[in-house]
């Protein structure tokens, strides 16, 4: 392969062939990326000043092209982003109509993007809405949480939630769906003590549902849990036939946690144990297994000794 000498004077005339070259390319690159062009870009749709009297449902997607004039540079390194994200469209105009026109608000529009950045037309121009009457109802607020308590601790009575409910508005075929709203799910660690905080509500997915109030204050009574043990009797249902049935043993002994405030006050009379014929009758079951029918919502069951009783009938 035959190689090529240069001498000391044709390799620097050379070498300034490269550099004016690439000066020359780099400087019509700058002068094209400050030019402008003309570009699609992709953004979403955030609805503001909602019509008072109508439940709205958009007829197309939330998501519009935006014909954008920017420099090479923003096209080149943006990779076609707006910013913001979003853009805000003004719903007043409903009132009277059902369209909005992007062309009546690109001024506002072109308030919210970067000042280097301007929009010239969007695709489509015109969004169309279905309407119907905007109805009010009342729906009990759902509490979600993720609480990990210090251990031997946790919830000891009712959670207050205020207001336990909220207000909801929209469409009447919208509103029929819904029977609660949840919060925002409430997540804490190591709690020991009571705990009075504001959650924030579940945002609604749907641009025509409103909730009020946006948040609710929740207030969890929180107490340290100790072992108690209770005898409770038994009770037979289902003892239809009216048999004379003994139970051996009449009695169960329950082991559970219980928060201290209320270890004095939870007594037998707080608990229902029963033991149900009809496993004889219709499963013809040698022994009957203990249920608890009514049992305190914050104590927490450990065991049931014995868990299932030997029974006489006498007909």
């Amino acid at each position: 392969m035959p190689i090529i000498k240069l001498t000391n004077i044709e390799r620097k005339r050379f070498l300034a062939l490269i550099v004016c070259l690439l000066l020359a390319i780099g400087g019509w690159l700058f002068l094209a990326l400050n030019n402008k062009y003309i570009y699609t870009a992709k953004t979403v749709l955030v609805y503001k000043n909602f019509p008072q009297k109508k439940a709205f449902h958009p007829l197309q997607s939330d998501t519009v092209d935006l014909q954008v004039e920017g420099s090479g540079w923003q096209l080149l390194f943006a990779r076609l982003r707006i910013k913001p994200q979003s853009i805000a469209i003004s719903l007043e105009r409903l009132n009277n109509r059902n369209f909005i026109l992007f062309s009546e608000q690109l001024y506002s529009v072109n308030d919210q993007l970067e000042t280097s950045q301007k929009i010239i037309s969007v695709r489509p121009d015109t969004l169309y809405f279905d309407f119907s009457q905007r109805t009010v109802k009342k729906v009990p607020v759902e509490f979600i949480s993720d609480i990990e308590y210090t251990k031997q601790y946790g919830v000891s009575s009712t959670i207050d939630i205020n207001p336990s409910h909220v207000t909801v508005s929209g469409p009447l075929q919208e509103l029929e769906k819904i029977t609660s709203w949840q919060t925002d799910t409430l997540k804490l660690k190591n709690i020991q003590h009571a705990v009075k905080t504001r959650v924030s509500m579940e945002h609604s997915d749907l641009k025509n549902i409103n909730i009020f109030p946006a948040s609710v204050e929740v207030r969890i009574p929180v107490d340290e849990f100790t072992e108690k043990t209770l005898e409770v009797p038994l009770k037979i249902i289902n003892n239809k036939a009216y048999h004379n049935v003994k139970l051996y043993p009449k009695k169960v002994k329950l082991t559970f946690l219980v928060a201290l405030s209320s270890y004095k006050q939870v007594n037998e009379d707080f608990i229902e144990a029963v033991v149900d014929l009809n496993e004889w009758k219709q499963l013809h079951h040698t022994q009957l297994v203990v249920t608890l029918t009514r049992f305190p919502e914050y104590c927490k069951l450990i065991k049931i000794e014995p868990s299932k009783v030997d029974f006489i009938i006498e007909k």
